[in-house]
């Protein structure tokens, strides 16, 4: 691919207003699929772009859709959808940012999980902009909230997640409520069957604008490795970051129930942290983000479905305390550091056979991720003391230091060294304590090397390739039974028609919820039910011409949760059954309150037990 000419933005046919809102942002030149893109949107031609997330995509499609909005005309112009509600939240505010002085353009936000009435109530006090994820715009299609009919451009982010998310159905009803002279465009970091399907169906002629990184990870973000002990991940962490001086930091986990409890131990070793998951109410994660921003919180802690939407420029070090379940997910995490030009570290703590996955992430991303040396308790210390000596240097050299001349002549008085007054002085403002870490090797792989010794045995440096994994990914077949014990898939359709329960029943009559009978598989065996999964009824089946993908894009739309993470589903003629993770299933019992599926409203509730 040849060198894409990088257009600067007083170039571009763009109007004042947005020129002089880019320059505000600190912006000069086009980052390349703002310049591939932009004059292509701003000829009215439909458009499919190609490009990794952090290329600048929202700018790229909301400056010509900014431009083309007639100001104060109340009605809906724009159109976004995102998979999630914090991307959505993202590319508004992105918006706002590009609009803020072409008077008269209105930017709303809707999506799951938040009140549809303030939502609706935004649309009727007039919005020519509208961002939001799929679900919720069909919601307010249904209810006469949102017309679509004079949209002049559409936008379909991320539309790969989108699909991956089972919202096929929900995009293409959506693009039927538009115009047929609408723009179309559809930006994705990758261009499978699925999607180009759609572009044949809903563009016209478009243009195709590919701008793909030689590497898929930043050349500026050192990316390391530590192969640690399980309990000591939270100690080799808080090392890195006192090490390296780290002033803002992101720590990426797996499970809601873990960002707690990191929080909660970073938080007792005297660190401003806080988390953010699908738990938290949208006023909840406005203020988090906030005082992240601002940098009264220095370290956020982050499940991947809720870090969607942090878009934060000045991020030192991103740590993914819990190896990410998706290739993808990790390129996501340690995007957000190293932005701008400027250089960032991405560290990832590996406890045993996690290094199954570190290996398929080096495979991904083409990058080799050199293992780290834990720093030890005393190279902590050490670090501390030559920044206390900084500070100590500083001050004195800053004078007036008269008022607190007689304190030392106290302290002397009263019998005490010296040397004695400044150790505690040093102790008392580094805040560093001995724990039970500190005199421990805390490096993984050192102790099972000991153990190999111990029995005469040998490894290769990152264990069996097949130890534990039948010769297939660690994680499983992902849209197989995750017991592993039966040929039954996530996917498999239920047996009985009428039976609620998911077991075969030879009475065809309707039966009540209450009175469902034992669950049973597809060979009629007793449904054998994941510990770690809770099961739910879902009042929809066949009859209103459900789908599984319609299943978990609503799940997943709705919860905020990762498609990926739903186990067995088993569609009947009038209800479901859902196996969802026990970390989400309050999220999503609160969530799916009022929710639709298919334009059809649901109500979600936990399954009666088998007997």
């Amino acid at each position: 691919m040849s060198e894409i000419t990088r257009l600067r933005f007083d170039e571009l046919s763009v109007s004042e207003d947005i020129k002089n809102a880019v320059k505000d942002m600190g912006f000069e030149t086009a980052s390349p699929i703002q310049s591939e893109a932009i004059p292509y949107l701003l000829e009215g031609r439909d458009v499919i772009g190609q490009a990794q997330t952090g290329t600048g995509k929202t700018a790229a499609f909301g400056i010509p859709m900014i431009d083309k909005v007639i100001a104060f005309d109340k009605y809906v112009q724009g159109l976004v959808l995102c998979p999630t509600r914090e991307l959505a939240v993202q590319v508004t505010e992105e918006i706002k940012k590009l609009s803020k002085y072409k008077k008269g353009v209105w930017v709303t936000t809707v999506f799951g999980g938040d009140s549809i009435e303030r939502q609706i109530k935004s649309l009727k006090a007039g919005a020519n902009i509208v961002v939001g994820t799929p679900g919720r715009v069909i919601d307010l299609i249904e209810r006469r909230a949102l017309k679509l009919e004079n949209v002049k451009m559409a936008v379909l982010d991320e539309a790969d997640e989108m699909l991956d998310m089972g919202f096929r159905e929900d995009i293409e009803s959506i693009l039927q409520e538009t115009n047929e002279d609408r723009q179309t465009v559809f930006f994705s970091a990758t261009m499978s069957k699925p999607i180009m399907a759609l572009t044949s169906r809903y563009q016209n002629n478009p243009k195709l604008v590919k701008v793909v990184k030689n590497e898929i990870t930043n050349a500026n973000i050192e990316q390391l490795y530590f192969d640690v002990k399980g309990k000591a991940k939270l100690e080799v962490m808080t090392r890195l970051m006192d090490l390296h001086a780290v002033k803002l930091a992101l720590v990426f986990c797996n499970q809601k129930k873990k960002v707690d409890e990191v929080v909660e131990e970073l938080v007792l070793r005297g660190y401003a942290a806080e988390g953010l998951h699908g738990d938290l109410r949208q006023a909840q994660r406005t203020n988090v983000m906030a005082k992240f921003r601002s940098g009264v919180v220095t370290i956020l802690v982050a499940t991947d479905v809720a870090a969607r939407g942090i878009d934060v420029s000045d991020v030192d070090a991103v740590f993914n305390y819990d190896i990410p379940l998706d290739e993808e997910y990790y390129v996501h995490r340690i995007g957000r550091t190293g932005r701008a030009g400027k250089s960032g570290k991405a560290f990832t703590l590996v406890v045993g056979s996690e290094r199954n996955r570190l290996r398929d992430i080096m495979n991904y991303t083409k990058v080799k991720i050199d293992k780290g040396v834990i720093p030890s308790f005393s190279d902590v210390v050490g670090v501390k003391k030559g920044m206390f000596i900084e500070r100590l240097q500083n001050t004195i050299q800053a004078g007036d230091l008269e008022l607190f001349g007689d304190v030392y002549a106290s302290l002397e008085h009263s019998g005490f060294t010296a040397e004695q007054i400044i150790a505690a002085l040093v102790k008392m403002n580094m805040g560093v304590a001995k724990n039970e870490f500190a005199d421990e090797n805390l490096d993984g792989e050192a102790e099972r090397n000991a153990r190999r010794n111990e029995r005469g045995g040998s490894g290769d440096r990152f264990g069996s390739r097949d130890a534990g994994r039948g010769g297939n990914r660690e994680s499983g077949n992902r849209f197989g039974n995750r017991e592993g014990g039966s040929s039954t898939g996530r996917f498999d359709r239920g047996n009985s028609r009428d039976d609620r329960s998911g077991g075969r029943s030879n009475d065809r009559q309707p039966r009540s919820f209450e009175d469902r009978g034992p669950r049973t598989d597809k060979a009629g065996k007793p449904y054998r039910q994941d510990a770690n999964m809770v099961r739910m009824f879902v009042n929809i089946g066949f009859d209103e011409k459900i789908s599984p993908a319609n299943i978990v894009g609503a799940f997943a739309g709705e919860s905020g949760i990762p498609g990926n993470t739903l186990g067995q589903i088993n569609i009947f003629d009038k209800y479901s059954f859902v196996d969802v993770p026990k970390e989400y299933a309050t999220t999503v019992l609160n969530r799916m309150e009022g929710a639709s599926i298919k334009g059809k409203r649901v109500n979600v509730e936990i399954a009666k037990p088998s007997n």
